[in-house]
């Protein structure tokens, strides 16, 4: 079984036409749709390829349990969703533009 243990295994990984497959199957599974935003009542789905641009990326492929502690769900199906840019980093605990709360509420003099 393999290990995911460092960023250069994790991208060798990613970028495998193994990894690749089960992303789309993933993707086709979802409807192409956010399932965090699903969950909320909400819609997110993907961007559409405009012909001669870059496609804007809008929805990621995300493993519930984490390659780097479980490295044998790692092309398992049932281990994937397809989630947001937005979702995909409140999963991982990535908000950006947040202004970072004191710890303590107490009054400055």
């Amino acid at each position: 079984m393999a290990e995911y243990k460092t960023g250069a295994l994790k991208k060798k990984f990613y970028r495998s036409s193994d990894w690749e497959v089960l992303r789309q199957l993933a993707l086709d599974r979802d409807n192409h749709e956010c399932q965090q935003c699903k969950r909320e009542c909400k819609v997110h789905v993907d961007s559409i390829k405009v012909e001669g641009e870059r496609k804007s990326v809008e929805l990621n492929v995300h493993h519930k349990y984490e390659i780097e502690h479980y490295p044998q769900l790692a092309l398992v199906l049932d281990n994937l969703e397809t989630v947001c840019l937005n979702c995909h980093n409140k999963l991982h605990n990535r908000v950006f533009g947040a202004t970072k709360q004191s710890k303590w509420d107490d009054e400055m003099w």
